[in-house]
């Protein structure tokens, strides 16, 4: 079993990581195996890749008043060590982008919801 929870601050418990945790988590770990397994396809010397993430709420694009058109946010950062060439960095942080948790936050997701009759 896996258990998230919200902080006490929020009304939690803080017996887990929160929402946004595991979704930072989840694009995180995305990225970074998406990397490792192209650096493997292609033999480059990637020896480890780090991502830091965090989330916040940002001004929506064409907004210059920050307490109007705030939107969800999330900033990544990518390290991938090695004796790797400065090309080879790049292309593995465009790779990183592509992956495809990001691609699924990048599009416009539409989720279907329904009440289920039984318990799951």
């Amino acid at each position: 079993m896996f258990q998230a929870d919200e902080a006490i601050a929020n009304g939690g418990s803080d017996a887990g990581p929160n929402p946004h945790e595991l979704l930072l988590a989840a694009l995180g770990a995305c990225a970074s195996i998406t990397v490792q397994m192209y650096a493997g396809r292609k033999q480059w010397p990637l020896e480890a890749v780090g991502v830091r993430l965090s989330y916040l709420k940002v001004p929506a694009e064409g907004q210059t008043d920050a307490t109007t058109g705030m939107v969800d946010g999330i900033e990544m950062e990518i390290c991938c060590s090695g004796d790797l060439s400065e090309d080879q960095r790049k292309r593995l942080f465009e790779i990183a982008n592509k992956c495809p948790v990001h691609r699924t936050l990048s599009s416009q997701v539409q989720i279907h919801a329904r009440l289920a009759s039984a318990s799951l």
